[in-house]
């Protein structure tokens, strides 16, 4: 099964204060803001949706196409990918910008600023989808590039292939008709809550209204799992209990990786999710997004052991 994952690459850069940012805001002063905040180090991490869900694919055996852009400064990063077996071909350098970066500072009480930089991911992939056969394809519209975003949902609803729409952060900066358009024809759409009401907010749909353009709304809880709404029916999906949370950042995409995975494996719906839910255990016991490790062996041992035999793999 061939998969595409467009969306973004970057790397996260992360800083920790070790104080409060409260105590060094004068609240009566904010209109003339002019702080500078010392950080313990940096450490720089890959991240971007795209990325994220094409690591946690790889670990799962699956050879994914990411359709992104990147800029001068990707060569550590594209070592990384080529050490997965990760194809590069659908990846587009742009020399003249740096590869997207999110500077992240959090303070002791786990407030955080960040900044970010979109650099090469303001450029569309330009990639050309060919020879791909619909029955031995599917994709994920992750947030990236806005214009990659609405383009390849065409490409995919013009070729026949089942793609899955999770406009994520780009929730804002879309239209409300692009993302009307983007839902129509869809396999999934899938969101958290926040994410889903925002976009109800923004294009008037209910989620019935949203369910007569796509097939089923997979709605993301966090711990508390999630949500799966057909127009036939509606169906919690259980968390898998990680052995410690170190960091959340990135669950949401390694709950997507394993929802494909499962896709491709001939799994329902349900069963699909329950491999996000597994994938997204993995993702919250590091700090980072693809800091964590995991053989298919262990995958499946952790699947059956939190849901039984519902893994039948």
């Amino acid at each position: 099964m061939h998969i595409f994952v467009s969306g973004s690459l970057a790397y996260d850069r992360i800083m920790d204060f070790p104080e409060k940012f409260s105590d060094h805001i004068l609240p009566d002063k904010i209109h003339i803001l002019n702080v500078c905040f010392l950080v313990n180090g940096i450490q720089e991490q890959f991240g971007g949706t795209a990325g994220n869900i094409a690591y946690n694919l790889a670990l799962l055996g699956e050879k994914p196409t990411i359709l992104a852009c990147v800029g001068k400064d990707f060569d550590s990063y594209e070592s990384w990918l080529k050490g997965l077996g990760l194809p590069l071909d659908g990846i587009r350098r742009v020399p003249e910008e740096f590869t997207a970066g999110a500077y992240i500072t959090t303070d002791q009480a786990d407030n955080q600023i960040t900044g970010f930089n979109p650099g090469a991911m303001k450029y569309p992939c330009l990639y050309q989808i060919d020879g791909a056969a619909p029955d031995e394809t599917i994709a994920i519209v992750a947030p990236g590039n806005t214009d990659d975003m609405l383009t390849y949902s065409r490409i995919y609803k013009r070729k026949d292939i089942p793609y899955i729409f999770d406009p994520g952060q780009q929730v804002p900066v879309l239209s409300a008709e692009n993302i009307v358009e983007m839902i129509t024809g869809s396999k999934l759409f899938i969101s958290n809550d926040y994410e889903l009401e925002m976009v109800m907010r923004a294009t008037g749909l209910q989620q019935s209204d949203i369910l007569q353009r796509t097939q089923a709304i997979v709605t993301t809880l966090g711990e508390r799992g999630a949500v799966i709404r057909t127009r036939e029916d509606e169906q919690r999906v259980a968390s898998a209990r990680p052995r410690e949370v170190k960091d959340p950042t990135g669950a949401g995409d390694a709950f997507r990786a394993g929802l494909i995975k499962g896709l491709v494996m001939g799994k329902d719906l349900v069963e699909s999710a329950l491999m996000g839910s597994v994938c997204a255990s993995f993702g919250v016991e590091c700090r980072g997004t693809q800091c964590h490790r995991f053989s298919q062996e262990d995958f499946f041992q952790r699947h059956k052991a939190c849901f039984g035999e519902k893994c039948s793999c």
